[in-house]
C-alpha cells in the first residue's frame, strides 16, 4: 500500500475513533454500554427503609437471597372527600314497593348510595403520639351540655393508661344541625367549642337518627387514615356512664391483634314491625326474621385492627338505618362474633327503670358502661362513685 493511501486510512480510522469518543462522552455511557441496548437506570436506595445487597450476596443463587416483602398499600393519607355531589336515585320512585314506604324510608333509600361527605372539623394530630385507647363519643351539635359533662368525667384525657401503656384520647363525632334555621348559629358555637377543646370531628351531613350509620362509616374511615395503629377503641353515646378504670383493667388482659368486640350483645333480635316504634323497619327494607348478633350502641370496646377491617367490610354492604345493627352486619361479613360482657348495661343496671339499683353508686363502681344518664345525673353519679364510698360487697364483673 502506498504511503498516501496509508495516511488516508489512518486519518479515517482516527476520525471514526474521535466520533465514537465524543458520542460516548455526550451520552455519559461507558464503552460497554454504548455497544448494548440502553439499560434502565439503577434505582436509588430508599431513605430509611431500603437495603442494598452486599457484595457477597450478589453472587448467590436467587433463592438464597432474601427478597423484601412488599408492604401492603394503604388507603388515602388524608380525608379525600372535599365536595358533596350526591343526587337522588330517582329510579326507585317508579317501584311499587318503594311507593308504599313511609316518607322517612323513601328519603333514606333515595340517598343511601351517598356514603361519604367532606370534613368540617378535623384533628389528625390526635394519634401522632403513642395512643393506647381512643375514646369516641357520638354526639349532636345542640347537646353541648352532654359533651361538657363527659369532658369533666369519663372523657377526661390521660397522658398514660398506666403500666407503660400510651395515652387515652377523646373525640366527639358530629354532623350538622338538622334544622336549617339553627345551622349557622350552632356552627359558630361549635367552632368556638372546638377551639377551646380541640376534640371534635364533624362532617357535612345532617345529624338525624338514620344518619347515625353515616357516623359509623365516617369514623371507621377516619380511623383507618389517621389512627391506623391505635390498639383499642371505645365507642359510645353521649348519655352513658363509663368507668375508665374498669375499662383499662379489662383491656390489660386483651391483645390488640385479636378480634375483640365486646359490649351488651343482643342475640337473635327481631326487626320491629310496629310503625309507632322508633326502631320500626318495613319488610321491604329488611325481610329476614332476625338480625345478626350486635352490640347495643350505648357503648362497646373493639380492637383497633378489627376496626380497620370493619371499615373495609362495611364498604361492601348497603347502609342500614339502625347503626348498631349495621355494625353487626359488618361483623358478620368478617365472620366475627361480638362478645357479651356483664359490665356493659345499655338498658340500665336493671331494665326496670324504677329499680333502686339504677341509682346505686356501688353498682356503678363495678360496671364498665351504663346507659342512660343525663348530664346532672352523670355528674352526680361520678362524684358519688369517686367519693369515700363504702359498699357491702364488690361485684366481680371484670
Amino acid at each position: 500500500m502506498s504511503l498516501w493511501k496509508k495516511t488516508i486510512y489512518r486519518s479515517v480510522c482516527l476520525a471514526l475513533a474521535l466520533l465514537v469518543a465524543v458520542t460516548v462522552f455526550q451520552r455519559s455511557l461507558t464503552p460497554s454500554q454504548f455497544l448494548q441496548d440502553a439499560l434502565p437506570p439503577t434505582p436509588e436506595p430508599q431513605k430509611g427503609g431500603g437495603q442494598l445487597l452486599n457484595s457477597n450476596s450478589f453472587w448467590k443463587h436467587q433463592k438464597d437471597v432474601a427478597i423484601p416483602t412488599p408492604t401492603p398499600s394503604r388507603g388515602p393519607q388524608a380525608w379525600d372527600v372535599t365536595t358533596t355531589n350526591c343526587s337522588a336515585n330517582i329510579n326507585l320512585t317508579h317501584q311499587s314497593w318503594f311507593q308504599g314506604l313511609e316518607p322517612q324510608f323513601q328519603q333514606f333509600l333515595l340517598y343511601r348510595h351517598c356514603r361519604y361527605f367532606p370534613m368540617l372539623l378535623n384533628h389528625p394530630e390526635k394519634c401522632r403520639e403513642d395512643v393506647y385507647l381512643l375514646v369516641v363519643v357520638k354526639s349532636v351539635i345542640t347537646q353541648h351540655d352532654r359533651r361538657e359533662a363527659i369532658r369533666q368525667t369519663w372523657g377526661r384525657e390521660q397522658l398514660s393508661a398506666g403500666a407503660g401503656r400510651g395515652a387515652v384520647r377523646t373525640l366527639f363525632l358530629l354532623g350538622t344541625a338538622s334544622k336549617q334555621e339553627e345551622r349557622t348559629h350552632y356552627q359558630q358555637l361549635l367552632a368556638y367549642e372546638d377551639r377551646l377543646y380541640g376534640d371534635i370531628l364533624q362532617w357535612d351531613f345532617l345529624d338525624t337518627f338514620f344518619n347515625l350509620t353515616l357516623k359509623e362509616i365516617h369514623f371507621l374511615k377516619w380511623l383507618d387514615i389517621y389512627c391506623p395503629h391505635v390498639p383499642f377503641v371505645f365507642k359510645g353515646d353521649d348519655d352513658v356512664f363509663v368507668n375508665p378504670t374498669n375499662l383499662l383493667e379489662f383491656l390489660a388482659d386483651q391483645r390488640p391483634q385479636e378480634n375483640l368486640f365486646v359490649g351488651d350483645v343482643l342475640q337473635h333480635a327481631r326487626p320491629i314491625r310496629r310503625k309507632d316504634n322508633k326502631y320500626y323497619i318495613p319488610g321491604a327494607l329488611y325481610s329476614k326474621n332476625s338480625y345478626p348478633p350486635y352490640a347495643g350502641g350505648g357503648g362497646f370496646l373493639m380492637a383497633g385492627g378489627l376496626a380497620r377491617r370493619l371499615h373495609h367490610a362495611c364498604d361492601t354492604i348497603e347502609l342500614y338505618p339502625i347503626d348498631d345493627v349495621f355494625l353487626g352486619m359488618c361483623l358478620e361479613v368478617l365472620g366475627v362474633h361480638p362478645t357479651a360482657h356483664e359490665g356493659f348495661k345499655t338498658f340500665g343496671i336493671s331494665r326496670n327503670r324504677n329499680s333502686r339499683m339504677n341509682k346505686e353508686p356501688c353498682f356503678f363502681r363495678s360496671m364498665l358502661v351504663v346507659h342512660k344518664l343525663m348530664p346532672p345525673e352523670l355528674l352526680a353519679m361520678w362524684g358519688l362513685v369517686h367519693s369515700n364510698l363504702t359498699c357491702s360487697r364488690k361485684l366481680q364483673v371484670l
